[in-house]
């Protein structure tokens, strides 16, 4: 696995990359659609692919649970078990246990939890978080570390540092696959002194790839943007920078011009399924009244196979007939929203007009 930066965008430092791995070359920036328990929910992999999807995240927390890391690995590992193809990197299954917060115990050992299927208890140390995407063979293996909400202090912050620290040493010691990877993960919550701190120390663990998470949890997207600008200069520029579970059109936007090439988030499809698009007037509510009788395509610009082949007063009556296409058929629409998005900004970077593009783009989109 390697990364190669193509152009970097002379007013912005926004860049153009290429990270290759055994599963395909992955162009950067670029968005990586979640399929938590190996499917992007209701499409089929056909489908992901045709919207320009080149890389999927995967669980280790709910493919641990169900249906078992053990079956995957016999089953030929994840690629060959969900029939997908290009790359996947899979979740260390950190945030699942933070998101936890009434059913897990968290130590410097690890993090003992009930599994929300039946109560059952379970153990994640770092060894046992890379046994396991070990046994699923994602290209792309993420550190265990311990994500935050955005309200704590600074001296517990501080603590879930050191852990997420002592942690990613113990991953580091774990032999991967040859065709693996290990990124770690930069912590410190939303203050600047531990974001540096974090990375600096986090850095010597990278060797093609580097994770930002703790943010997107509660803090305001002024905080967020604040905490990417402290980090830009400090991450290394030979690496691709992955800002985890973010996936909005003005935080892919703004985040991609303070030095991000990677984005994930389960927001396209969660939306999709309550009756809301992606456009780039911001989110187009289609379970509305005022689409009941609207005979146009959800986005006449857009070429996906929603948009080609049905209308907003269609999908409008689906949803409201709580009939599955719909989900679907949105879910096709705002990951090629993404997909397509992430094209465009690549080509103003290319071009060398990225600064032009965010402001327009953010100006029509929160107008």
């Amino acid at each position: 696995m390697r990364f190669e930066v193509i152009h970097e965008d002379k007013k912005t430092g926004a860049r153009v990359g290429k990270l290759y791995t055994d599963h395909g070359v992955i162009d950067t920036p670029c968005f990586m659609p979640v399929g938590t328990k190996a499917t992007v929910k209701g499409l089929s992999p056909e489908e992901v692919h045709e919207t320009g999807a080149q890389i999927l995240l995967s669980n280790t927390y709910h493919l641990y649970l169900r249906p078992g890391h053990e079956l995957i690995e016999r089953a030929g590992g994840l690629h060959k078990f969900m029939n997908w193809n290009g790359a996947i990197l899979t979740d260390s299954g950190g945030f699942q246990v933070f998101s936890l917060s009434s059913l897990r115990k968290i130590t410097d050992e690890g993090a003992e939890f009930n599994s929300f299927i039946d109560g059952s208890k379970h153990f994640f140390s770092p060894e046992k978080s890379m046994e396991v995407q070990r046994a699923l063979g994602s290209d792309i293996v993420m550190a265990f570390d311990e994500c935050t909400p955005a309200d704590i202090d600074h001296e517990k912050a501080r603590e879930a540092m050191e852990r997420t620290l002592k942690w990613l040493d113990r991953c580091s010691k774990v032999e991967l696959k040859p065709h693996q990877m290990l990124f770690p993960i930069v912590q410190g919550n939303t203050y600047e002194d531990l974001r540096r701190e974090s990375a600096e120390r986090t850095i010597p663990y990278a060797k093609c790839g580097i994770a930002i998470g703790g943010l997107s949890v509660g803090e305001s997207a002024e905080t967020m943007y604040r905490m990417l600008d402290v980090l830009e200069p400090i991450l290394p520029k030979d690496q691709p920078h992955y800002l985890m579970g973010v996936g909005t059109a003005d935080y892919f936007v703004e985040g991609v011009a303070r030095g991000v090439d990677m984005f994930d988030c389960v927001l396209p499809t969660r939306i999709a399924r309550n009756g809301t698009a992606m456009v780039k007037e911001g989110f187009m509510t289609i379970r509305n009244a005022p689409y009941a009788e609207d005979f146009t395509p959800i986005d006449s610009e857009c070429d996906c196979y929603a948009c080609r082949n049905y209308t907003r007063a269609y999908i409008r009556h689906l949803i409201k007939s709580d009939e599955i296409m719909g989900g679907r058929l949105l879910s096709i629409h705002n990951i090629r929203f993404l997909e397509r998005l992430a094209a465009d900004i690549r080509q103003a970077i290319m071009e060398d007009r990225y600064d032009e593009f965010r402001r327009e783009f953010i100006a029509q989109y929160e107008g």
